[in-house]
């Protein structure tokens, strides 16, 4: 019996556990809808213990926004074309990295500061590279 209400707890425990990501505060929603007021289809997951990430597409790009549950935006992040990026985040890029680029995006936050991140891959692993708009590598 004891089993039985332990393997049931636990279940209600993770299966709530997962679903919290998909539902986030009311702050957050607002705070969103007032950030993005035309996107509709949004998939909601749970960055952190107090973070909670938008992922949606914009003008049919893959996009995504990240939140403080309590409503304060973090960042944008937009998929962009390696090609895109400009010149001196490129040169820097392939200047530290021989890998070919494989996927690139644009980061934009509070502040009015800009990023710009590179992935490659180094045999299976995917690495993230962040630089400043003036090539200056950041991570």
């Amino acid at each position: 019996m004891y089993k039985s209400f332990l393997v049931a707890l636990i279940l209600i425990i993770s299966t709530t556990t997962i679903f919290a990501g998909l539902n986030p505060p009311q702050a957050v929603l607002t705070a969103f809808k007032q950030k993005f007021p035309t996107v509709t289809k949004v998939k909601w997951e749970k960055e952190n213990a107090t973070e909670y990430e938008a992922n949606f597409e914009m003008n049919g790009t893959e996009t995504s926004a990240n939140f403080k549950e309590d409503g304060i935006w973090l960042e944008t992040e937009t998929e962009v074309a390696y090609s895109s990026l400009p010149e001196a985040v490129k040169k820097s890029f392939e200047k530290q990295v021989t890998a070919k680029p494989k996927e690139a995006s644009k980061i934009d936050k509070p502040n009015g500061v800009t990023y710009y991140e590179v992935e490659y891959k180094d045999g299976v692993k995917t690495i993230e590279v962040l630089f400043n708009a003036d090539g200056t590598l950041v991570k």
